[in-house]
């Protein structure tokens, strides 16, 4: 699920959070209501010591918080190493990113617990026996300098496993009636050559620069000029090597994946058959068909395409329901939440723990 539905809404939430009405910790502010759009802001805050964030009637502890930082700390480190934190990323370090990622993760956990309470979604025993067991798995695995640091006891862990399968299941349920099969035309995915004259730099930023008039009709010459010698007889891979002016020769891909004419043109081409001039923004492609059916870039192809359906169809429910909520952000513990720069903190097992118990429970995973 953390990869189905983890990064899928991070900026939402972000926002989804960033908007709210924000108090120091356990104030009380005039009682009130703005409407912003679709968005609803409560300025009643009178949060408890430990919450960051409150969105309807559930909210959001320090300590949960710190179980998914460490972790995610932790996995970090393991292969970057500790000095990995002083980077930035888009004017902010890398631990503040983290931080906002994991805000975002536990915010989409907790939405999915109220979407779950919508359509009546629960945990069955055989379902909370299991939380209740990875949960006290887990809790066995810290030692007494982690439990301090991140403030947890095995009651806390057992009922984020909860809410982290509770999020599953109903993620699940919106899914249920996707039909998961898909026909090889409609998956069909070919396999070609091509090359390519090009009629655009990329400047230092990345930014497309369109070549002159005079240089897009050199460019065009010399894509003759090539289509000519095809023509004429001369080996396609050999004029690939003389004359492509992409950094890739051969694509595979399906129906969809590729600018509309530069697609259109590959999937008319017969095995073997080379296609005339095609322009598309990046310049001019003469196209050689290798294959017109790879079967397993097709079947791979078929489960790229149910996923695409099944992300489609429930990030339209779940930032419908979203955009529903009530939320507050408690900006003063959440500015003092930090990551733990200890040697003897170094658990990793959090979510590795869960899918060993949950693996396949509520279906792919």
């Amino acid at each position: 699920m953390k990869k189905k539905i983890g990064k899928l809404f991070f900026a939402v939430i972000l926002c989804f959070l960033a908007v709210t009405g924000c108090g120091p910790a356990g104030t009380e502010e005039a009682a009130g209501t703005e409407e912003t759009g679709k968005i609803k802001v409560v300025l009643t805050t009178g949060f408890g010591r430990d919450e960051i964030f409150r969105i309807e009637s559930v909210s959001c502890s320090v300590p949960e918080l710190m179980v998914y930082l460490t972790n995610t700390q932790n996995q970090y480190e393991s292969i970057y190493g500790a000095r990995i934190w002083d980077k930035k990323l888009y004017g902010k370090t890398l631990e503040q990113n983290v931080k906002d990622n994991v805000l975002a993760e536990l915010a989409e956990i907790k939405v999915m617990r109220l979407l779950a309470d919508k359509y009546g979604v629960a945990l069955n025993e055989r379902e909370k026996t299991l939380a209740e067991q990875a949960g006290a798995e887990y809790f066995a695995s810290l030692n007494e300098t982690e439990i301090a640091a991140m403030d947890v006891d095995e009651k806390i862990i057992v009922t984020m496993y909860e809410e982290y399968a509770i999020a599953n299941k109903v993620y699940h349920y919106i899914i249920k009636d996707i039909n998961p099969e898909i026909s090889d035309d409609e998956a069909r995915t070919i396999t070609i050559a091509h090359i390519m004259i090009r009629t655009a730099s990329v400047d230092g930023s990345g930014r497309r620069v369109p070549y002159s008039e005079s240089e897009k009709k050199a460019a065009y010459d010399r894509a003759r000029e090539v289509l000519g010698l095809i023509r004429s007889g001369e080996d396609f891979d050999s004029l690939v090597t003389r004359y492509n002016e992409d950094n890739r020769s051969i694509y595979s891909f399906g129906k969809g994946e590729m600018e509309p004419d530069f697609e259109k043109a590959a999937f008319n081409l017969g095995t073997d058959e080379i296609s005339d001039i095609v322009e598309t923004e990046y310049g001019y492609h003469i196209i050689k068909c290798i294959s017109t059916f790879n079967r397993e870039e097709t079947d791979a192809n078929k489960v790229k395409i149910v996923e695409q359906r099944r992300k489609e169809v429930f990030g339209q429910e779940y930032e419908a329901f979203a955009d529903s909520l009530t939320r507050n952000m408690n900006a003063e513990v959440w500015e003092g939440v930090a990551m733990i720069h200890d040697s003897n903190v170094s658990t990793t097992g959090f979510f590795r723990i869960y899918n060993n118990y949950f693996a396949g429970v509520f279906g792919q995973q």
